[in-house]
Order: C-alpha cells, then sequence, then structure tokens
C-alpha cells in the first residue's frame, strides 16, 4: 500500500513588508524543495498575511521508510535556507 507523507512548515517572515515581499521569498522556497527533491508543494494558509506562510510538502512512496527520508531531507534542507524564519514542521502520514 502506498504511503502519502506530509510535511508543513509554519515561517515567520519579519523582513516582509508587502505581499510581494512574501510571495517572492515563498516562490523561491516552493521551487527550490520542488527541484531538488520532486515534492509537491503548497502554500496552503495565510495567503493574505505579509509576514507569516503555511507551507506543504507531500510526498507518494510505495514504501514508507523511503517516504520518511525524503521528507526528513526536506526538512533539513527548509531548516538550513530558513533559520530562525523556520518557526515550526509538522509531519503527518496520509496512507
Amino acid at each position: 500500500m502506498p504511503s502519502i507523507g506530509v510535511i508543513t512548515f509554519e515561517l515567520r517572515l519579519d523582513d516582509s513588508h508587502s505581499l510581494k515581499d512574501k510571495r517572492h521569498f515563498v516562490k523561491s522556497l516552493k521551487d527550490r524543495l520542488r527541484g531538488k527533491f520532486n515534492v509537491a508543494v503548497s502554500e496552503i494558509d495565510y495567503q493574505d498575511l505579509w509576514q507569516r506562510a503555511l507551507i506543504a510538502c507531500v510526498t507518494v512512496s510505495p514504501d514508507q521508510g523511503h517516504a520518511e527520508l525524503v521528507l526528513q531531507a526536506v526538512e533539513r534542507e527548509a531548516a538550513s535556507q530558513l533559520g530562525p524564519l523556520l518557526v515550526g514542521a509538522t509531519l503527518e502520514w496520509l496512507a
């Protein structure tokens, strides 16, 4: 049975002064994670707030162990790129 893993990242973007600043930053993060790890990435909440973002990354794999490795690598990359901007990360299994 396939495994579906979702990791969400809550971001606090204190240096963002407009939605345009935020969208530029979020797009850069999404493109990097999507390109490097072949995961689906989307901003799922706080779209109208300048200084907050909630990003979800999803992977599907026939093996939960492989999906977990992918999502751990995604989390490490996000943490290294975001530093203190990353407020929290949550991992969920849908199947």
